[in-house]
């Protein structure tokens, strides 16, 4: 500034002419002139200026100083752009408000009487015709009253209007908009208890503030959008590596899903339901309640109200969103199932999102808070992503546990084949492997093979019963009759399949059943050329019904078994065969050998003897054997003798004559075994 009026009064000389006249005293500058105060006035003017320039300039690099410092977090940025604007622009209390398209929030303030903050601490009120948020709705971007207390907002009553000038003893008021691309983010506030209008200066300097707020809003906007979806990203993430950890087991995958989608969506607790047919079953809880967990676990099946939100999940496949539990009308009605989750969970908004599997309801994922506090569109898009994957892992759980039984189910047809191949002289091991095989890959409690013999159905092997149980068994063989499961397959031909065996109405096999612990229970047929020579049983002692493959894979089994029995038959009959003919063989070479003694001894008979006797013994596998001669009626001579013991080869040497005098007991009845000494003779009689 000095160096501009330096610059003046150098110009000013120049246009002076060579001989100045000398001013007279009247005209001399004295210091004290109008000139002199006039450029003092100004350098204030402009120090003042200036001044106000940094002020603005520091308080402008505070607020993006706190912006770029907490990101996320708008609190202090609000709090310091109110504290800023209240001193430039001389005012006594500010409000920031954030707007989400329906509502205005009370988002910061700064010197609001105690009065009219405890006002404000009972809720916003919402916008009114003729007040400021209304008119910022409509399309305004500043708002500047002299006067609240002289305005139609005031004198027709407006809650907000009196709660502000009646608690607050504001007056003028400025009112900014937040807004980004025209959409209306919120407002910003300051207030004089004064009537003292702003100047252009201050209303310039509030609309900076407030695009900085924008920005604010918008930079946490963009971090929070980042974060979500980073969250989102760890938890889609966290749940696939679950997925590929644990590719047979859902239960890890579905608690990681449950817990992540509770703690992204800032849920209180959730379940996951199976849907089968017609009803619900949990299969995993996250933070639930305790007492409500509890009343829970009571609840096996689950059949819940139409409109509740498994109820209306079911009915319309869709994603269901209760604002507040409390309204619907089956609670209204105080039904059991509406009530527990209220006021033993303290539910009140509730979301449920269906697993779908080419559109067929398999399962509900549910998610609870205990305000009534909507979830956002990308809060359920999260829970429906997370729905999805826990179709993704059932379906791969379903085509490994496929795919492992059927390997299972092959290795164990595999190993029932290699024994009934290696085991043909024995069926017993045969039939000891398929029932223990049967009942672990059908998963079946205990499991038993009966066989027919005599009209009778007698156990021949058996896998899983108690001692006492199998020694009864075997006791005690089935007849055939509808009183047991064993008499229904026979007289049907087919596989019988009984879901609950102890609810039959056949006393006797309800007897049976309650007696064995027996609930449901599997008869498949033994039959050869379609009649029926046995049964394969298999029991749960829970109500469990088999399923159509583990049924199949029951029927192979039971075919194998025929093919064992079969195989075991066929052998067994060759073997005869083969015994019989080698017995004939035997005794044609017999028989060919003494010919060839007889045609060879023509004139002695002694080696005919001695060969007949020798062959005789050894078909007929006796010990040792002797050939008498008849002498007389009652004398017989030892001719040849076989193998004979020494004792009694000495004897016949010494005394080959064997006298008969009467028919022995022993050659009268061969029944009866004659003592040392036959009855009717002194010495031994053979």
């Amino acid at each position: 500034m000095r160096g501009r009026s330096k610059a003046r009064s150098v110009k000013s000389r120049r246009r002076k002419p060579a001989a100045a006249k000398r001013p007279s005293s009247s005209e001399a500058v004295q210091p004290g002139s109008s000139s002199a105060a006039g450029q003092h006035t100004a350098i204030e003017r402009l120090n003042r200026e200036l001044a106000q320039a940094r002020q603005e300039q520091a308080a402008t690099t505070d607020v993006l100083r706190i912006i770029s410092s907490s990101p996320g977090d708008l609190r202090p940025v609000f709090t310091t752009i109110l504290d800023t604007a209240l001193d430039l622009c001389e005012a006594a209390f500010g409000i920031v408000t954030t707007y989400d398209g329906e509502r205005f929030e009370g988002a910061a303030q700064r010197g609001v009487p105690d009065a009219l903050a405890a006002y404000f601490r009972t809720g916003m009120d919402q916008p009114r015709p003729g007040d400021a948020h209304w008119r910022l709705i409509a399309g305004e971007d500043l708002i500047h009253n002299l006067d609240q207390k002289d305005e139609d907002a005031y004198r027709l009553g407006n809650p907000l209007r009196r709660a502000v000038v009646d608690l607050g003893g504001a007056r003028s008021a400025l009112v900014v908009a937040l807004r980004k691309d025209k959409m209306l983010l919120g407002a910003l506030t300051v207030y004089r208890k004064e009537v003292r209008p702003f100047t252009d200066q201050q209303v310039l300097l509030l609309q900076n503030f407030a695009a900085q707020a924008v920005i604010a809003i918008e930079n946490t906007r963009l971090l929070n959008e980042l974060r979500e979806s980073l969250q989102q990203q760890t938890a889609t993430a966290d749940v696939l590596r679950v997925i590929s950890t644990f590719p047979s087991d859902l239960e890890p995958v579905f608690q990681a899903m449950l817990e992540n989608a509770v703690r992204i969506c800032e849920a209180k607790f959730g379940t996951l339901f199976l849907h089968d047919t017609d009803a619900f079953r949990v299969v995993a809880t996250h933070n639930t309640p305790p007492a409500y967990a509890k009343a829970r676990q009571r609840e096996l099946s689950i059949r819940p109200p139409p409109d509740s939100v498994l109820g209306r999940v079911s009915a319309s496949k869709q994603v269901v969103h209760i604002t507040d539990v409390r309204e619907v009308k089956s609670y209204i009605e105080r039904n059991p199932y509406m009530v527990a989750p209220v006021e033993l969970g303290g539910c009140r908004t509730a979301l449920g999102v269906p697993m779908l599997k080419q559109n067929a309801l398999i399962g509900v994922v549910t998610i609870y808070r205990q305000e009534v506090r909507p979830f956002t569109d990308k809060q359920i898009e999260l829970v429906q992503n997370f729905a999805a994957q826990a179709v993704i892992a059932i379906e791969n759980t379903r085509l490994l546990n496929e795919l492992r039984e059927s390997l299972q189910q092959q290795t164990a047809t595999a190993d029932v084949l290699k024994v009934i191949s290696r085991s043909t002289f024995d069926l017993q091991i045969v039939l000891d492997t398929l029932v223990q095989s049967a009942a672990e890959l059908c998963r079946a409690d205990r499991s038993a093979i009966r066989l027919a013999k005599e009209g009778l159905y007698h156990n021949v092997a058996s896998h899983g019963f108690s001692p006492e149980h199998k020694a009864r068994m075997e006791r005690e063989p089935v007849k055939v009759d509808r009183g047991s499961i064993v008499g229904r397959v026979v007289l049907d031909g087919k596989s019988v399949h009984l879901t609950d065996s102890q609810a039959d109405p056949d006393p006797q096999l309800v007897n049976r059943s309650k007696s064995g612990n027996t609930r449901t229970l599997l008869g498949v047929p033994l039959q050869r050329e379609g009649t029926p020579i046995g049964v394969l049983l298999l029991q749960r002692t829970i109500v469990q019904p088999f399923t159509d493959k583990e049924i199949s894979l029951a029927e192979t089994f039971a075919d194998q078994a025929v093919i064992a029995i079969e195989n075991v038959r066929l052998f067994e009959a060759e073997q005869q065969r083969t015994r019989e003919l080698t017995e004939s063989l035997e005794q044609q070479t017999a028989t060919s050998e003494v010919l060839k003694v007889i045609s060879g001894s023509p004139g002695d008979l002694q080696p005919v003897f001695d060969s007949m006797l020798a062959n005789a013994t050894r078909l007929c596998e006796a010990k040792f054997g002797t050939l008498q001669l008849r002498e007389s009626d009652s004398t017989f001579r030892v001719a040849a003798m076989h193998n004979p013991p020494p004792v009694y080869a000495e004897a016949r040497r010494r005394n080959p004559l064997i006298y008969q005098r009467a028919q022995c007991a022993w050659t009268r009845n061969r029944n009866q075994t004659a003592g040392p000494h036959c009855r009717l003779h002194s010495r031994r009689c053979l």
